[in-house]
């Protein structure tokens, strides 16, 4: 399997699809089975949020509490990794409706043997001083070049604190907002770190696609949320479901070539149809 940054800065790639916790219809989301998901239904980059135990273990989880995810009303990162790994998850996306299953809280090490020349992950850290942490752990586990690290880049303050982690080995992803007026500066900016792959908000889609040929320039891949979250904008998957064309279509024409979704076999269809 080719690395991270060489798949991403392939020009003659499909757009990747981005599994969001893991592909969850069908499995807890970011569990093991959600993960093994991604994989089976076909998509290229898994979502998984990152967090610390009580006792300094790497595990994945999204919310600060197990609640939705395991009936809990409590900080997950006050358990240790022993009382993570013995909590059941909920079904899916969790829920009071969602019935329990038989997988656990996994941690980074074990997602990393999962993921590890199968599919590569773009690790969401909830707590950004988890860099350099986060960075060895992928080493160790000879994961550095099939996952990303990210954070906001918007600022020279942000600029200088990326520069000052220990990620050497593992690609770095900046989230960062294109406006029309301050295109130049945030590209300036960018330039000074050379990401590899920019999750982007942006005013305008016209915005992105005026400048399509300035990203081609720096080697920088454009990725977008389409998630049923406010965060999205009018760029959602439910939309996407109705008429492809006016979500992701648009967005591919654009320049777009990376998609986190919670819908990655419709978006996989999609693409199957649009090739044809």
């Amino acid at each position: 399997m080719t690395h991270y940054v060489d798949y991403i800065a392939d020009r003659n790639r499909d757009p990747a699809i981005v599994a969001h916790r893991g592909a969850w219809r069908g499995a807890p989301e970011n569990s093991l089975a959600a993960i093994e998901r991604a994989i089976a239904v076909g998509a290229n980059i898994v979502e998984l949020d990152i967090r610390k135990s009580a006792d300094g273990e790497l595990f994945i989880m999204h919310d600060d509490t197990l609640l939705r995810m395991a009936g809990i009303d409590r900080d997950a990162e006050t358990f240790t990794i022993a009382e993570l790994q013995a909590i059941a998850l909920r079904e899916d996306d969790g829920g009071e409706h969602r019935a329990t299953t038989d997988q656990r809280i996994p941690t980074l090490k074990q997602a990393l043997e999962i993921i590890r020349g199968r599919i590569f992950a773009d690790l969401d850290l909830k707590d950004r001083d988890l860099f350099s942490e986060v960075a060895a752990c992928a080493r160790e586990m000879r994961a550095a070049s099939f996952v990303d690290l990210k954070t906001t880049v918007m600022t020279r303050d942000d600029l200088n604190w990326v520069r000052a982690q220990k990620i050497d080995g593992v690609p770095f992803m900046a989230m960062t907002k294109f406006t029309a007026s301050g295109f130049d500066t945030t590209m300036a900016l960018l330039g000074e770190i050379q990401p590899f792959m920019c999750e982007i908000h942006f005013d305008h889609l016209d915005t992105i696609s005026a400048n399509r040929q300035r990203f081609l320039g720096a080697n920088m891949a454009l990725w977008v949320n389409t998630l049923d979250q406010v965060g999205s904008g009018e760029w959602r998957d439910d939309k996407a479901l109705i008429d492809p064309d006016s979500i992701w279509g648009r967005l591919m024409d654009a320049g777009i070539s990376v998609f986190q979704t919670d819908r990655p076999e419709e978006l996989k269809a999609y693409l199957a149809e649009r090739r044809t």
